[in-house]
């Protein structure tokens, strides 16, 4: 065949001609898309910063085309404004982007989690605990988000100097670019979307695991359907009641019942005080400090009574009124909100429903504000009789920390039970302790005088010297603080003895949940070198560092059951390893004194072989691991062990099942509405 070499040249020509104008289009539109721009590039950059400063990981392409699809998607609408007014839309959403970032990775950093909007309804609660939140969040990485808005500010005061608003102005088609720039945005979507799986998709859409969302969507995406979310729980009732009211059936139709024990009504007719310890955990009780334990008091109930060692709290955004909800009625927390704010209008089963039915008088006891945490209302939600409170109920003597002192709160407390034990047969009450809240500090004063010093012998010049190891750290002010709390339950258990209120009593003490105190105190705690006063830095051989599985396992809190009666202690006394949660108190103290809550998910700890604890954001543990689900990966507990993927899938089905039953009870209210429709059923019947 014959090459036309004037066909070629034509060719040529005409393809030049089609580079060079698309080169000149592209140049053109780069030069008037300078804002644009940069708005895009600093939104991305901003996202993979906070990716670095939560997960350690910069870049994943995944979550990088999510958040260019939403980068792109909002931008597009600033073509709709005319050049001169585009920065101000540019530079809001600049704004919002770096306050979103800078709170959520904020909050990772103290709670491991990632902000909801329905924590807004919360956030009333921070005037309460403004010291708290000063003093446990800002590190300088976080203020390195603000270069966002420096970037926007200079790029723009850059342009209006090139008069580039005005020649921009006659060349700009605004509305064809919005619409070019929606397009690319959900091309960019649809490349994401491609990537998703089923399972993707449906952890978006039950948002209770948040880190994985995050992982997967990108902060944006994640921010975005969590204010979907929000919104739509005020809506949830009118949607999907139907199945959920089906899935709530058969899962407590198939529900085992728990066989009889030997602890079967072992306190049937018993008192109760349950002491609702603040920020107390497990490892406090095993640390000491030159021979003197940080928590003496709770190491000998602990050694004369029931002690469950290896019990998780199972707390969300809600911290401590989830914990008193979930010790209450045996069901997790709201995995959008918290329960005593949006959610404690609803009927709901409780041991101290359950009590009153068995002729007992229920009350809680509190020494802060009687509308923190709404307690208010979510008590009487809960079933108790009266809240005693602050300046309602009590003297305010003694103020440390965020109200009234632990010390007075139960010294005024004993006075309070002996008025009510000599008004009623039976009698459960709830002190709520406050004094170990953090910041663990009064004004920035250590709680007590406590030594979280190391004396020892120099061992060049024999003297005996002191290093401050501890001294002036979050976690030595969490140790001192912590010791304080121990000598006032000391106290409360001599005051309640000597008044005679614990003859016929059961203390049942818990931890309502860890301290968020960051892995980097627990380093100094383990890395500490009292020879040179230093920490070991991680390149040194002796360097022990604290990973996110030891973390994790450390945030157990203590529980603890205690008599005074001696026959009775003798049959309860040891230390129980067996994992337990907190949605097991119900259906345990339930199986001891007698009552039934026939709707918590938790188990009698003494009638089941294996237990299973379901954390709130989909994590999990047995005896045998830690399950880490938005990872996919778990640690070993026993050596000795082995798991199958069988046994993994078994509880990874079970622990989303519980998260999802235990949600639509929330939202639907299904224990009312359920009661309701089978009475009208019956009546039908009849």
């Amino acid at each position: 065949m014959k090459i036309n070499k004037k066909q070629v040249e034509k060719v040529k020509n005409k393809m030049n001609k089609m580079l060079k104008k698309t080169s000149k289009n592209v140049i053109m539109y780069c030069k008037t898309n300078i804002l644009f721009f940069t708005f895009v590039i600093t939104s991305l950059f901003s996202a993979s910063l906070l990716r670095y400063f939560t997960f350690k990981t910069f870049f994943s392409l995944s979550p990088f085309l999510a958040d260019l699809a939403f980068i792109l998607i909002i931008g597009s609408i600033g073509y709709f404004l005319k050049p001169k007014n585009q920065f101000k839309y540019f530079f809001t959403w600049s704004i919002i982007i770096t306050l979103l970032c800078i709170i959520n990775t904020v909050y990772y950093t103290n709670f491991l989690s990632f902000v909801s909007f329905s924590l807004l309804k919360t956030s009333l609660q921070l005037g309460d605990v403004s010291d708290a939140v000063i003093d446990n969040v800002m590190e300088l990485k976080d203020f390195s988000y603000l270069y966002q808005i420096l970037a926007m500010v200079f790029v723009n005061k850059y342009l209006k100097k090139k008069d580039y608003y005005n020649k921009v102005s006659k060349i700009e088609k605004g509305k064809i670019r919005a619409l070019n720039t929606m397009v690319v945005g959900l091309i960019t979507l649809g490349a994401f979307i491609s990537t998703l799986s089923s399972t993707d998709i449906s952890r978006l859409s039950k948002q209770w695991n948040r880190e994985y969302v995050v992982m997967k969507y990108g902060i944006y995406v994640y921010q975005a359907n969590d204010l979907l979310a929000t919104i739509q729980a005020k809506l949830n009732p009118l949607f999907g009641y139907d199945e959920a009211a089906r899935n709530f059936r058969i899962f407590y139709q198939e529900k085992e019942e728990s066989p009889k024990n030997k602890y079967t009504g072992i306190f049937e007719g018993k008192n109760i005080i349950m002491i609702h310890a603040e920020s107390i955990q497990k490892f406090l009780l095993d640390t000491s400090f030159n021979g003197e334990y940080v928590t003496p008091n709770l190491r000998k109930l602990a050694s004369e009574g029931m002690y469950f060692s290896n019990f998780y709290a199972q707390e969300s955004v809600g911290t401590s009124s989830d914990s008193e909800f979930t010790n209450s009625s045996g069901l997790l927390p709201a995995s959008s909100g918290t329960v005593s704010v949006s959610y404690f209008d609803r009927n709901y089963v409780t041991n101290q429903k359950l009590l009153k039915e068995k002729g007992y008088y229920v009350f809680s006891m509190h020494g802060n504000n009687c509308s923190y945490w709404n307690r208010n209302s979510f008590h009487k939600s809960l079933g108790y009789d009266n809240f005693y409170c602050y300046t309602k109920d009590y003297d305010i003597d003694e103020t440390l920390g965020l109200g009234l002192t632990d010390k007075s709160f139960f010294r005024q407390s004993i006075s309070i039970i002996k008025g009510i034990s000599e008004e009623h047969d039976k009698f459960f009450g709830n002190l709520i302790m406050l004094t170990n809240h953090t910041p663990f500090t009064d004004k920035g004063n250590p709680i007590s005088d406590y030594e979280v010093t190391y004396k020892y012998t120099d061992p060049v010049t024999h003297e005996e010297k002191v290093a401050p190891y501890m001294e002036g750290t979050k976690l030595g002010y969490y140790f001192k603080s912590a010791h304080y709390a121990d000598e006032a339950i000391g106290e409360l258990i001599d005051g309640l003895d000597k008044e005679g209120l614990l003859d016929n009593t059961v203390v049942v003490i818990y931890g309502d949940h860890d301290a968020k105190i960051k892995k980097s105190e627990y380093r100094k705690l383990k890395n500490y070198d009292y020879l040179t006063d230093t920490f070991l830095s991680k390149d040194d051989e002796n360097y022990q560092d604290v990973d996110y599985y030891e973390y994790e396992l450390n945030r157990k809190v203590p529980f603890i059951i205690w008599t005074k009666d001696t026959k009775l202690r003798k049959k309860i006394q040891g230390e129980y390893t067996k994992v337990m949660g907190m949605y097991d108190i119900s259906p345990t103290l339930g199986n001891m004194f007698g009552y039934k809550n026939e709707y918590a998910l938790g188990h009698d700890i003494f009638s089941i072989d294996e237990n299973v604890v379901v954390l709130p954001d989909g994590n999990w543990i047995t005896d045998k691991i830690y399950y880490n689900r938005s990872k996919d990966e778990f640690k070993l507990l026993n050596e000795n062990e082995t798991v199958s993927v069988d046994y993994i899938e078994k509880y990874n089905q079970y622990s989303e099942k519980l998260i999802s039953i235990s949600n639509s009870i929330i939202v639907y209210n299904l224990i009312e509405k359920t009661k309701e429709q089978d009475s009208i059923i019956k009546e039908n019947d009849q």
